[in-house]
């Protein structure tokens, strides 16, 4: 059984479209997630608003991950020097094509540019993995951890980075979500997986006793136990307590 694959998220509003189409950029982005990966068209549309800064003689439009990491150094260093900055999440998701990263990240720059807020596309804290594709899926067919790994991690992300314990720290990071996420639909479907309730679960809890209770019972203990070493006989009349001496030769000798 096949089934179809994750929605390639393309769609802008209404409004960023047409500012897009009114900076009279040198091609049309048709295909957001390939177009912008570049930073091509990023530092084009910033030099619509700072012309002197972002020389377009400075960058190229290519598709290799050199070209790709030349253009986004260039962007950001120039951005700093405006006291600009880009969402870190988003353009590191814009540069390895993940999915809706592209879209967030000219939201962004729009709302940077000209002021103004708009409706995001993704709603709440940025997530360019395979979550949401996964939990439209029935069980059966959700991924397993190497084919996680294989879906939330790209080649280029390996290429860009050389150090070997970062790389471990992202694979163990996405191992570590998809071991959660199993966590919950076992949870959820306990008779799917064939999950048995433990001995702790099937055992009947009993409340807790009051603490003046145990506080009463403690004084009864102490007092009674405290009488018996040193001889004394208690008797209890009429809400009255007396007290007698008993002869303990043991104690007296």
């Amino acid at each position: 059984m096949a089934y179809s694959q994750p929605p390639k998220k393309t769609g802008l509003p209404r409004e960023v479209l047409k500012w897009l189409q009114s900076l009279d950029l040198s091609f049309s982005p048709k295909n957001l997630r390939r177009d912008f990966s570049n930073g091509y068209l990023v530092a084009e549309i910033f030099s619509r608003f700072y012309p002197e800064d972002f020389p377009m003689h400075s960058y190229r439009n290519g598709s290799s991950l050199a070209t790709k990491q030349a253009n986004w150094t260039q962007i950001e260093k120039v951005l700093m020097k405006q006291h600009l900055s880009l969402v870190k999440e988003a353009v590191e998701g814009t540069i390895h094509c993940k999915p809706g990263a592209a879209e967030a990240l000219v939201q962004e720059m729009y709302t940077l540019l000209t002021n103004k807020r708009i409706k995001t596309v993704q709603e709440g804290e940025l997530d360019f993995t395979d979550r949401s594709y996964q939990e439209q899926l029935p069980i059966v067919a959700r991924a397993t951890a190497s084919k996680a790994i294989k879906n939330n991690m790209r080649l280029s992300e390996e290429m860009a980075e050389p150090n070997i314990t970062a790389k471990q720290q992202k694979i163990q990071s996405i191992i570590h979500c998809h071991v959660e996420r199993r966590k919950e639909e076992r949870s959820r479907h306990p008779k799917r997986f064939g999950v048995k309730p433990t001995l702790g679960e099937q055992a009947v809890r009993l409340p807790p006793t009051s603490v003046q209770n145990d506080t009463d019972l403690y004084t009864k203990t102490s007092h009674t136990s405290n009488a018996a070493v040193l001889g004394v006989k208690t008797i209890v009349h009429s809400g009255e307590i007396r007290h007698w001496q008993v002869d303990t030769p043991a104690l007296l000798s």
